[in-house]
Parts: C-alpha cells; structure tokens; sequence
C-alpha cells in the first residue's frame, strides 16, 4: 500500500523524497487501515454475549452517537450522528453494543444509506424484536469540499424496520425522542 500511495504522490507532482512526505505513504497506510477496520469485525460477533432474556417490550433509544466514514466514491470522510431504536420482544441487548455496531458499519467503505439499512437489518436479525428504528444524519465532505461544493447540507437516512414502518404511532415517538434537546 505504501509503495501505491508513494505513486500517487507522484501523480499529484510532488516529491514523496522531501522532508514532510518521507513518512507519509507509512502514515496515510495505518489511517486508512484504522478508518476500515470494520471489515475485520463481524457484527454478530460485536453483540454476541450481550443479549438477554428480558421480558421489557418498550422503545430503547440509543441517539447521538457519533460517527465517521469513508464515502466510497470518493473516499472522504462523512460524519455526523446515528440514532437507533428498537422494541423488544423478549430480548435485549447492552447499549454500549448498539454504538460498537454502528462502528462496525461506520468503519468501511460506505454510502450513508446502506449502513443505515445494514445497521437496522443487523439488529433485526439479532434481537428479532417488534421493530427497528435508524435515523442517520451526516454532513459529506465530498459534497463539501468538491462538485457542488455545499458545506452546509446535511443528508439524512432513514431505516424502519417492523413496527416502525408498519405503525405511524411507532415510527412518530421514534422521531421525536430522538429530536428532543439533550438534557
């Protein structure tokens, strides 16, 4: 990957054997080998050991949680927050599993609305709760910073799986708790 990276230097015109770039195709090989580590994580895995039997059948909300990701278009960066939700249905699993799945996901290659779908999919399969709720915002910096140039436009996905396609009820107390100010 080094000796890759090495070329596009050249590519770009500069020379990879001055002072500030001797390091760099080293450096840029760990940063993208840290920012696609999800590709070596299974997400069962992550939630795994972390599932009870518990008889609780309300909304769980895990909101704000950070992300970033790498557009596979362009391979810039995308950030912003993911919001996750799910009824139970005899099972549940530890909230600090739900944002290390999002990692999971948020650490590959991406587009926004397939790791959305993939989140909501994974904790389906999982849990097999009443329903699934994702709500991903992020702001793109290839829109930000080439083509259209937008810095200020945001991309929202969305995710309802279960009850909270199938119950307007549902997917509404979803979106407003996760539009409530933080306390």
């Amino acid at each position: 990957m080094e000796k890759n990276i090495r070329e596009i230097l050249k590519g770009l015109g500069e020379n990879p054997d001055r002072e500030g770039l001797l390091k760099t195709p080293e450096r840029v090989a760990e940063s993208l080998k840290f920012l696609t580590r999800g590709y070596k994580q299974d997400p069962h895995e992550v939630l795994n050991g972390a599932i009870f039997k518990e008889p609780y059948d309300e909304m769980v909300v895990v909101k704000d949680i950070e992300i970033f990701s790498l557009c596979e278009h362009h391979l810039l960066p995308f950030y912003g927050s993911a919001h996750v939700a799910y009824i139970p249905d005899g099972k549940i699993v530890g909230l600090s599993k739900i944002p290390r799945l999002v990692e999971v996901f948020a650490r590959r290659l991406q587009v926004q609305e397939r790791m959305t779908a993939q989140i909501a999919e994974c904790l389906m399969e999982a849990l097999n709760p009443r329903g699934v709720g994702v709500v991903i915002e992020a702001y793109h910096l290839c829109m930000a910073m080439r083509g259209v140039e937008k810095q200020h436009s945001l991309t929202i996905t969305s995710s309802m799986l279960g009850s909270f396609r199938s119950t307007t009820r549902v997917r509404e107390e979803f979106l407003s708790l996760i539009n409530r100010r933080k306390i």
